[in-house]
């Protein structure tokens, strides 16, 4: 145990030193050098950029703390993301406990920052340390999404009023792709027979999603930062699986899928085609943009539930 403790603060020393030698003279941050004039805008993760690039057009340039691929709730930012984010003029998080590490992160920074949830209709987390604080997946939501775009095109227009105009009417066309990927949503859904409209997930990142289909929800762990893949978990959704006959279950890209394999291969249920949540893919993968995450959800939901996916 002294070890470990000892190896913790010996990494916080470095990472602080790290830090003030970023604040200062002896670092060049990259922002700058890269500055064309647009103002910055920084966000959380790679979702919240995608969504922003679609409101500000050519007039901003948006960029993303953590990459592609990466797990946001306990991300551990490292000195050269708090280098890059010196340049940023506006900082735009989603809230709600997912980014658990914003506010260290935020602290040296001089740019305003807001929260993009403000507005949604919350669903509670059902359990764990969490228990009764507002689910922060609401992305998940196409219509929650309008309120995401409602909150990015305000901070905008603030950020730079001169083109208020132009981040209105990139908003409102951005709104109807976001609607009409909800109806594309509702309509693959529907397509299920009523009995296999169930959806078991590794992490609960799905409340709103299943709230706006009809869809019943199960989950091994209600968020990341609590337990994942314990015994007790794994032996309830088990037996909900093996109860309700559910043709499969799925994870989520950004988590280790072990313990959902383990329910797949107890009830015989299949294991879906992983579903997108936390971040993008890179520009040659299935979801590339936000709207194409949705639309891949639906369609692998749909397909793992009829059956298809991998029988372990």
């Amino acid at each position: 145990m002294a070890n470990s403790v000892d190896c913790r603060t010996f990494r916080t020393a470095a990472v602080g030193l790290a830090l003030a030698c970023a604040l200062t003279a002896c670092s060049l941050s990259t922002a700058e050098q890269a500055d064309d004039g647009r103002p910055t805008v920084l966000t959380t993760f790679t979702v919240l950029a995608d969504m922003v690039r679609n409101v500000a057009g050519e007039h901003v340039r948006v960029e993303s703390v953590t990459k592609v691929g990466a797990e946001i709730h306990e991300y551990d930012p490292t000195p050269s993301d708090l280098v890059r984010a010196q340049g940023a003029d506006l900082v735009l998080a989603n809230g709600m406990n997912l980014e658990l590490w914003f506010e260290q992160f935020t602290d040296p920074l001089d740019a305003p920052t807001r929260v993009l949830t403000e507005g949604v209709r919350t669903i509670p987390v059902a359990s764990g340390g969490y228990a009764g604080q507002p689910n922060p997946h609401a992305w998940m939501s196409p219509d929650e999404a309008l309120v995401y775009v409602d909150n990015i095109r305000a901070a905008l227009s603030e950020l730079d009023p001169d083109h208020a105009a132009d981040y209105a009417a990139n908003a409102e066309a951005y709104q109807e792709e976001i609607a009409e990927i909800g109806e594309f949503l509702q309509a693959e859904i529907a397509t299920l027979p009523e009995e296999h409209r169930v959806l078991v997930t590794c992490e609960g990142a799905f409340s709103y999603l299943a709230r706006d289909t009809g869809l019943t929800e199960k989950y091994l762990w209600p968020m990341n930062s609590d337990g994942e893949g314990t015994p007790q978990q794994i032996a309830s959704v088990v037996e909900f699986v093996r109860e309700h006959e559910v043709p499969a279950v799925f994870c989520e890209s950004t988590v280790n899928d072990g313990a959902q394999r383990q329910v797949a291969h107890e009830t015989g249920a299949v294991l879906g085609t992983p579903l997108y949540v936390d971040s993008l893919s890179t520009a040659d993968g299935p979801v590339p943009t936000y709207l194409d995450l949705l639309r891949h959800d639906a369609e692998a939901i749909v397909s793992g539930l009829n059956g298809e996916g991998e029988r372990l």
